[in-house]
């Protein structure tokens, strides 16, 4: 079997070279990483602009949690274009709690390690970039596996 294959629970082999896939894959990542941002970078300034005394950690966790619910309200926003409200709300709350997660912790460990946790423009690109890169396989797999996109 060559590197760009996979085999499943099923024997069934995924390729790892679709670029159909890859690019759907991506387009949805990026979605995604868009609703994450915004609850992830306006917590973080929020608590930076007020000077608010939380411990980083306290601070990181709230903003993986707004970025979570921020990227459920886009994603029903957007989906609710295609379908009712509930059914947009329904498929945004199913979608990969994997893949956003690690979206997310990928965008703050970046923070931490190179600006200490405090959101500084230099470092909000290489933040979208590994929470871009970070869940990109995992949905890909998805995509391509199971046929299971969030728009």
């Amino acid at each position: 079997m060559s590197e760009s294959h996979i085999e499943n629970s099923k024997d069934e082999i995924i390729s790892w070279t679709c670029r159909h896939t890859w690019k759907r894959s991506s387009i949805n990542t990026l979605w995604c990483l868009l609703g994450c941002s915004i609850g992830d970078f306006g917590t973080i300034l929020f608590f930076q602009i007020n000077e608010i005394p939380f411990p980083m950690l306290g601070i990181m966790t709230l903003a993986i949690i707004n970025g979570l619910i921020t990227s459920i309200i886009l994603e029903t926003i957007i989906l609710s274009r295609q379908m009712n409200l509930r059914a947009a709300f329904n498929t945004a709350t199913g979608m990969s709690l994997i893949s956003m997660i690690s979206m997310e912790v990928a965008m703050n460990t970046v923070d931490v390690v190179f600006a200490g946790g405090v959101l500084v423009w230099w470092v909000i690109p290489f933040m979208l970039l590994a929470g871009f890169i970070t869940p990109l396989p995992y949905n890909y797999y998805r995509l391509k596996k199971y046929n299971i996109a969030c728009h």
